[in-house]
């Protein structure tokens, strides 16, 4: 979010007020009231090299696995990939990736997120290793979910490649069915 440098004093204390108190008051100031403060989206400036990838070092996504009670990091892993580069040669470069992870009852870690190789993946919780991967139609930047149909476990990830480079049209719900063993019987 840019930022607002017109704000004036009077007005970031109505905010705070509103954040932290609930106080809901209208302000004046040269430009109005604080209520007609107008919000501008300027884009996402990324930083990027002269071939379009991130001007930073790799890995430029990854994936963690962290211990909650202790605040440590269990595992973690370049997450993601550019199909181009990985056919250089250039391998666990990571990538932007929006999307969250499920874990199942069985250990398995499953996530699609990652914007530029269209993969679904998973993994074991415990620790990070890749145990199964497939191609989607789109990339799949959601949130899977699961099921149960009788007596058997799904996985549904909707992929839509709405963020790819490419902007590919079109979306596909995928469905897969774990294996007896992976949920758990």
């Amino acid at each position: 979010m840019p930022g607002f440098p017109n704000l004036q004093d009077e007005a970031i204390n109505a905010l705070q007020r509103y954040l932290f108190n609930g106080e809901d008051i209208t302000i004046s100031t040269q430009e109005g009231s604080l209520t007609a403060q107008p919000y501008r989206f300027t884009g996402y400036r990324r930083f990027v090299d002269p071939e379009g990838y991130p001007a930073v070092g790799t890995p430029w996504g990854t994936l963690h696995a962290l211990d909650l009670s202790r605040g440590e990091y269990l595992w973690q892993i370049p997450f993601g990939e550019f199909p181009e580069l990985a056919q250089r040669g250039l391998k666990n470069t990571g990538s932007e990736n929006y999307g969250g992870a499920l874990v199942t009852a069985g250990g398995l870690l499953v996530i699609g997120a990652t914007i530029h190789d269209r993969k679904f993946r998973a993994f074991d919780k415990r620790t990070g290793e890749l145990l199964w991967e497939t191609h989607l139609p789109y990339s799949a930047d959601a949130t899977p979910i699961t099921y149960r149909y009788e007596g058997r476990q799904y996985i549904v990830i909707f992929a839509s490649g709405g963020k790819e480079r490419a902007g590919s049209p079109g979306a596909a719900y995928v469905a897969f069915a774990l294996p007896k063993k992976a949920n758990g019987k």
